[in-house]
């Protein structure tokens, strides 16, 4: 396989002020397409699309009969490397797939320095019957036992991410083929996983039996694409098709798609933060409008916990949906009372000690003419640490707001996520450790209201709210309820939610 990979350090395209902390930060998202000139350029447009869903990092690799496998992988910013003509113009052929990263398994940058190329997907095999490539969203919760079992049958691995467990699996496997390899790869694995990947020939993609990831099913002219979400589908001009079933595989060829279900049948459990804030707002969810069901959770916001306000704002810009339903519900006028600076992404001065201080600024600013002297409804779509919420207090009230009021558009972030999303340690999140008539003191606001879980459930569509006994989503987050046990960490020290 022909490779073009870069080492340069990604403080130079990574967002040096970020944020995020006070966030969950995104997956992954991953993208293929078979049956169209010119596929590395299609894939590179369907990641530009994905890149909310990871900015360190991303790849493509592609086939062609006429040069095999070839490879690129870069740090940063799918604009800042794709829309290279060298790079581009070494990535024939029709078939294609491309990730891009943001890590939550794997290190970020390598012993001495440099950053962990090797940890950048999609990744390489070379089987008894071909080549292949693959690329994973997702968390696998018994890679650490999975890798301590394979190194000691002799595998070597090269990065340290857990997606390379997937790859050894299919080595280790009798399977006459490609597919039926990672079918039975995938039956040693646990947790959450939506996978794309690809033959000379084949195009597949996988979701886990839960569903907790997502995946879809689109039609490009001849060809055909698999997506994270469906707004990667509309920037290449694909037709949405439908979304791959939790639990199905599909090898699609030139003679078309053929699907089955090769794992034990299992209640779809779609991990409900991707209504909340992971997918774009122009992605459909279950045949739905993210932005729409996003301001429907505002809605429910204001119903739940109304206030006497002047004035409705979004935290930036994953809050709007939600402050435009709670708004429309509330009958309290909307405006944008904070402005996003869309252009801090690169490093443009050392950030020293005294600019990092400025924090939210240089994200962030009042728009000080609608804000002064008006009592403020701050609409976000979660509160993690809780530090970027108090930072955004203090600038609202430093404009001259009368009072501040944050409603939080998805119930407290108690209990950290495992099944492909980075988040921090369960001490650490807010609402782990304190009430929320605390958070408020600890805010210093005048009132906190998180939407409940079971208003959030409605939101969604479900309209006699959570089932407690058979939830319908992934809420671990929320609940503390792991449909997958995270082994690997419970061997780490995590305490699952004691039984009530």
């Amino acid at each position: 396989m022909t490779e073009h990979a870069q080492t340069n350090s990604p403080r130079e395209t990574l967002h040096p002020f970020d944020f995020g902390t006070d966030k969950f930060r995104e997956e992954c998202g991953i993208f293929g397409v078979i049956g169209v000139v010119d596929a590395g350029s299609f894939v590179a447009l369907g990641l530009h699309a994905l890149q909310h869903r990871g900015q360190e990092a991303g790849g493509i690799v592609s086939f062609s009969h006429e040069s095999g496998f070839n490879s690129a992988r870069r740090f940063g910013y799918v604009r800042d490397n794709f829309t290279n003509t060298e790079i581009m113009e070494a990535l024939p052929g029709s078939l294609a797939i491309g990730h891009v990263r943001y890590s939550t398994t794997g290190s970020k940058t390598g012993s001495v320095g440099q950053t962990a190329i090797r940890d950048v997907q999609p990744f390489f095999g070379e089987f008894a019957m071909g080549g292949a490539a693959i690329a994973h969203n997702g968390n696998i919760t018994n890679a650490n036992r999975l890798r301590r079992e394979l190194i000691e049958q002799g595998s070597i691995f090269q990065s340290s991410t857990d997606s390379e467990c997937i790859i050894h699996l299919m080595a280790r496997s009798k399977g006459c083929s490609i597919p039926d390899r990672m079918e039975e790869a995938l039956r040693f694995v646990e947790g959450a996983f939506s996978v794309v990947a690809m033959t000379r020939t084949k195009l597949i993609g996988v979701r886990d039996p839960l569903g907790v990831r997502p995946l879809v099913l689109g039609r490009v002219g001849e060809g055909w694409v698999l997506s994270s979400e469906t707004c990667a589908l509309d920037i290449i001009g694909a037709d949405f098709v439908r979304e791959i079933k939790p639990g199905e595989m599909v090898v699609i060829n030139a003679v078309g798609v053929k699907s089955h279900f090769p794992f034990s049948a299992a209640k779809s459990r779609f991990c409900i933060f991707e209504h909340v804030y992971f997918s774009r707002p122009d992605s459909l969810i279950g045949g739905r409008s993210v932005y729409e069901t996003r301001a429907a959770i505002g809605a429910e916001l204001a119903r739940e916990a109304p206030v006497d306000a002047d004035l409705v704002c979004p935290v930036p810009d994953s809050g709007t949906p939600a402050a435009i339903g709670y708004a429309q519900q509330s009958g309290i006028p909307f405006g944008m009372g904070i402005i996003r600076n869309q252009f801090v992404g690169r490093t443009f001065i050392e950030p020293t000690e005294q600019i990092r201080n400025m924090g939210v600024r240089l994200k962030l600013n009042v728009n000080r003419a609608l804000i002064c002297g008006k009592r403020v409804v701050l609409v976000d779509d979660s509160v993690v640490r809780g530090t970027t919420s108090r930072k955004i207090k203090e600038m609202i009230l430093n404009a001259g707001a009368a009072e501040v009021h944050f409603r939080i558009a998805s119930p407290p972030t108690a209990w950290p996520c495992f099944y492909g999303v980075d988040t921090p340690q369960r001490e650490k999140l807010l609402a782990a450790t304190m009430s929320e008539e605390e958070m408020r003191e600890h805010l210093m606001i005048d009132s906190l209201k998180f939407i409940t879980l079971d208003g959030l459930y409605r939101a969604v569509g479900e309209s006699e709210g959570r089932n407690p006994d058979c939830p319908q989503y992934c809420d671990a987050c929320f609940s503390g309820e792991y449909p997958v046990i995270p082994a690997d960490m419970i061997n780490q020290g995590f305490e699952l939610k004691a039984a009530e």
